[in-house]
């Protein structure tokens, strides 16, 4: 297994490619720390990871919060003694230009995407130095490259991330901390279907969406899972400061 007596965190572990990467990573032998806002959503991950006979706590809080992260960080250090990996899969997207978008909206995007992606690191990284090694993967968007419309925080939210993930790999490389970041395309996730229902053409933005893919389809959360998985474990040794683009051709097309 390859990821066998390691510890894991993951944001937004309640549903999407939070939890397909949990229960993958379970598979392949981590300890999981699943965090996530929606306590019903982590139940229900929980049980997937228990399926694989895997281990996992689950905490129930708001990724934008300082407190609340190094209270879970510390919790998992002192009960394993290490911290290996993080995965930041938390994420928000509220809709609409900068003319639209509610200043409370454009803040609640930031601080579930940037600010969960940021805190998080920040809890991870003095374990991380400790331990000579740990690989922290971030959640960005083919749209912060290629951009997109209608969704103006959320894509600057993405672009941020993208910024962090590869300074954080600079400051970190000599500490044995690989920092990366998956750039997926559309993935069959509730988030996804959410942002479809606010359109009064829901069933037109959909299908524009997917045909945009050159290989017409959308993702699907273990597809990122995978790509996650290589990024934490040996296998991308060499890795860091990267954007692993995983979106089915969309900016190919």
């Amino acid at each position: 297994m390859r990821l066998e007596g390691r510890t894991a965190i993951v944001t937004g572990a309640g549903s999407g490619i939070g939890r397909a990467s949990a229960k993958l990573f379970a598979e392949e032998g981590a300890r999981l720390a699943l965090v996530d806002r929606d306590a019903a959503g982590l139940q229900e991950t929980l049980s997937l990871v228990r399926e694989v006979n895997g281990e996992a706590t689950t905490h129930v809080g708001d990724v934008g919060d300082a407190n609340f992260a190094e209270a879970v960080a510390s919790e998992i250090v002192a009960r394993h003694g290490r911290l290996d990996i993080l995965i930041t899969a938390a994420g928000f997207s509220c809709g609409g230009t900068v003319l639209t978008t509610d200043p409370a909206d454009w803040d609640a995007v930031f601080r579930t995407n940037v600010g969960g992606t940021w805190l998080w690191a920040r809890t991870a990284v003095p374990q991380m130095q400790r331990q000579g090694c740990g690989s922290i993967i971030t959640l960005a968007s083919q749209l912060a490259i290629a951009g997109g419309k209608g969704n103006s925080a959320y894509i600057a939210a993405k672009g941020a991330i993208v910024s962090l993930t590869r300074t954080m790999a600079v400051d970190f490389a000599t500490d044995g901390i690989r920092v990366n970041a998956i750039a997926p395309g559309a993935i069959d996730t509730p988030m996804l279907r959410r942002s479809f229902a606010r359109h009064a053409n829901a069933d037109e933005v959909r299908e524009a969406s997917r045909s945009r893919h050159a290989m017409n389809r959308f993702g699907q959360a273990d597809e990122i899972a995978q790509a996650a998985l290589y990024l934490a474990s040996d296998a991308s040794s060499f890795t860091t400061g990267t954007v692993m683009v995983v979106d089915g051709g969309w900016l190919a097309a």
